[in-house]
């Protein structure tokens, strides 16, 4: 438990060192929230939804925890180029000692820029359903944060370099954000359409952060709850294996 106490506390303090990394993770929710919260506000109501802003927060929330998650366990690369990994794996501790601490060190990260981005969107003006609302919506990011340090830690198991994470970026990541229902409502969607959103893990999570922040949900939070908790389990053991396979 020591080697695991170690591996996450470098985690944190290597985020907590880079101000100019915290601040500019702010940007891409920051525009997301301002200009779709309040250009698509007017559009929204009209066509009898409500609030644009509170229906696309929980979905900027869940954005931010998944690009922090998955950018922890891509992280790999970093170390591998830097020679860290090299000096890990050295280590005489089991590799899921290593995992184990670099994934809770993802986790934690992804909570906490998580966490400043729900004071930003409620400084915007979001207003959760109730007092219980928020804390009951970092058990869903949490989840969120664990499926994807997962999908991260396999992936940066198995790049060998920098090259290959524009294509990581624009085939896989996006893809995941924008067929999440985070900025549009799953219902009433094309059945081709409705079949991605529903197979995209992150769906669930967005689902989950909108039922517990605002009361509205598609799938219902206990599913989105039990799709989380299997998929997290997948894809950590998936990561964990090819993490065991490293040969640096």
């Amino acid at each position: 438990m020591g080697a695991v106490y170690i591996l996450w506390l470098r985690e944190l303090k290597r985020y907590l060192r880079s101000h100019a990394q915290i601040v500019a993770s702010l940007g891409q929710p920051l525009l997301y929230l301002l200009a779709l919260g309040f250009g698509l506000g007017p559009v929204f109501q009209r066509s009898g939804n409500g609030s644009y802003l509170q229906f696309v927060a929980p979905g900027v929330i869940g954005m931010t925890v998944l690009f922090t998650s998955i950018f922890s366990g891509i992280g790999l690369l970093w170390d591998r180029q830097f020679g860290f990994l090299k000096e890990t794996l050295v280590a005489p501790v089991p590799r899921l000692t290593v995992v184990l601490g670099k994934t809770l060190g993802g986790v934690t990260v992804a909570l906490i820029q998580g966490t400043l981005v729900v004071v930003v969107c409620l400084a915007a003006g979001f207003r959760p359903g109730g007092i219980l609302a928020v804390p009951r919506a970092f058990v869903y990011m949490a989840l969120i944060a664990l499926v994807f340090a997962g999908l991260g830690t396999a992936i940066g198991s198995r790049l060998q370099d920098m090259q290959g994470f524009q294509l990581i970026m624009n085939f896989l990541v996006m893809p995941i954000f924008f067929l999440s229902g985070a900025l549009f409502p799953l219902e009433h969607l094309p059945k081709a359409l409705g079949a991605v959103t529903s197979a995209d893990p992150l769906s669930y999570g967005i689902d989950g952060l909108r039922g517990t922040l605002i009361g509205r949900t598609h799938f219902g939070l206990l599913t989105d709850f039990a799709v989380l908790c299997a998929v997290a389990v997948v894809l950590l053991s998936i990561g964990s294996y090819l993490f065991s396979k490293i040969e640096v």
